[in-house]
């Protein structure tokens, strides 16, 4: 399976881009609205989406529990930070795929197609199987070159599972710690080393020198 740096690059790299969506704000200072549990600044028209979406459940119990185990075998929880699903990643999947209903029909597609092959393998249902079983299932879909041609439904069901479950957890608080990201912080500058101004027969006047600010 991909590991977080693979996942990282995905993600950097714009595969998820689809998902991402930065909404444009315009300057002027607007009431803060609540929605949900959380207090944001939004438009009367967003709040009214965001409560029409998280109004309706698309996945089953099943379906659910599926995409969770899923997810923590693409994100598992390790000496950093925490898996998918305690980054709530599961949940960021139903939202998706109800304020994006192009994702259902793959999504739901795939879950079923799943499924079906553990039953064929296993007996039984992909949540059902043992740890072991689950990763021989998702070996088979996760590598696109290495994939056997009557697996190419599941390869391309992997691909949106993992750009999905990579986007809902690198946008999570625990994804942005894992990452290390802090923003926008300041800094403190005591201008170009010596080191790097020899090499370009450069130096500092007294004055700049005098003017500039300097840190310990």
């Amino acid at each position: 399976m991909d590991r977080r740096s693979s996942l990282k690059a995905l993600l950097i790299g714009g595969v998820a881009s689809g998902v991402l969506v930065e909404a444009c704000q315009p300057k002027e200072k607007k009431e803060a609205i609540a929605a949900g549990n959380f207090t944001i600044d939004r438009q009367p028209e967003e709040i009214a989406r965001y409560n029409e979406v998280t109004s309706k459940t698309f996945f089953t119990p099943h379906e659910m529990a599926t995409i969770t185990v899923l997810g923590d075998i693409i994100i598992p929880k390790d000496e950093v930070s925490g898996s998918a699903s305690d980054a709530k990643v599961p949940e960021f999947i139903e939202f998706i795929v109800k304020d994006m209903p192009s994702h259902q029909t793959p999504m739901r597609g795939g879950l079923r197609w799943l499924d079906l092959q553990c039953f064929k393998r296993f007996n039984k249902a992909f949540v059902d199987c043992s740890a072991k079983e689950q990763i021989e299932m998702v070996d088979e879909i996760a590598y696109p070159e290495k994939a056997k041609p009557e697996m190419v439904q599941g390869v391309s069901f992997f691909n949106t599972m993992r750009n999905l479950v990579a986007t809902g957890f690198y946008t999570s608080e625990i994804g942005v710690k894992d990452v290390g990201y802090v923003g926008n912080t300041p800094n403190q500058w005591n201008g170009v080393p010596e080191d790097v101004l020899k090499q370009y027969g450069l130096a500092y006047t007294e004055k700049e020198l005098k003017e500039c600010i300097s840190f310990p």
